[in-house]
């Protein structure tokens, strides 16, 4: 039995030179590289794309909300909006919720194309 014990022995891994830290450091930067250009850059190109679309929004612009609804907007103001979905139906929603401004006439147009 104790000449499996000399063989392990005999077959212990070298030692790590110097190249392996800095092996792991290339690997370190190199995920934080990938988890920049994957993750938070894309993320925060959306949100100052939604904080910009929030800005612009004025009365009588055509949105669509995160509930699917369309309307035109009414009233506005700095963190509200009233929304006229149609029929004498408004809303009062956070302007946040806004997911989409859509172009000029398309409530008309889908009114149009529900016959």
């Amino acid at each position: 039995m104790s000449f499996f014990i000399a063989e392990a022995h005999a077959n212990a891994p070298a030692a790590a030179g110097p190249d392996a830290g800095m092996a792991n450091l290339v690997m370190l930067g190199l995920f934080f590289v990938v988890f920049y250009f994957l993750l938070w850059r894309p993320q925060a190109k959306r949100a100052k794309e939604h904080k910009e679309l929030m800005g612009g929004l004025k009365v009588g612009d055509e949105i669509v909300f995160a509930g699917g609804l369309l309307g035109r907007i009414q009233k506005i103001d700095d963190e509200y909006a009233v929304v006229d979905l149609g029929d004498k139906v408004t809303l009062r929603i956070q302007k946040g919720s806004v997911v989409a401004s859509l172009p000029a006439g398309t409530l008309k147009n889908i009114g149009q194309n529900k016959e």
